[in-house]
């Protein structure tokens, strides 16, 4: 079993990034496929980046392709999402998970974080 705690969300003007951590607890931290979600007011929860347990492969979701940025540091048990020009409708509670299945495989995260708010000004 894995723990996951995100950091890194906040405010920030329509443009600008931010940097999402997700920390991971367990020795197993590695052989875990790693995404993250998000999940906006009033919306369901969608996908949006996913890494392979070794980073060598990845994952996204059509409207961020471009812009979003998934990478994992397995060394620091720490999966990241570098975000850039993002718009007003990035705006949500990110969600890190993990799963011990393939990682394009978007129904079968079963572990998560608690999430981190991030807002996105116009």
């Amino acid at each position: 079993q894995v723990q996951l705690v995100e950091s890194g969300g906040g405010l920030v003007q329509a443009g600008g990034s931010l940097r999402l951590s997700c920390a991971a607890s367990g020795r197993t931290f590695s052989s875990y496929a790693m995404a993250w979600f998000r999940q906006a007011p009033g919306k369901e929860r969608e996908f949006v980046a996913a890494i392979s347990w070794s980073g060598g492969g990845t994952d996204y979701a059509d409207s961020v392709k471009g812009r979003f940025t998934i990478s994992r540091d397995n060394a620091k048990n720490t999966v990241y999402l570098q975000m850039n020009s993002l718009k007003p409708e990035d705006t949500a509670v990110y969600y890190c998970a993990a799963s011990n299945k393939a990682y394009r495989r978007r129904l079968d995260y079963d572990y998560w974080g608690q999430g981190t708010q991030v807002t996105v000004s116009s």
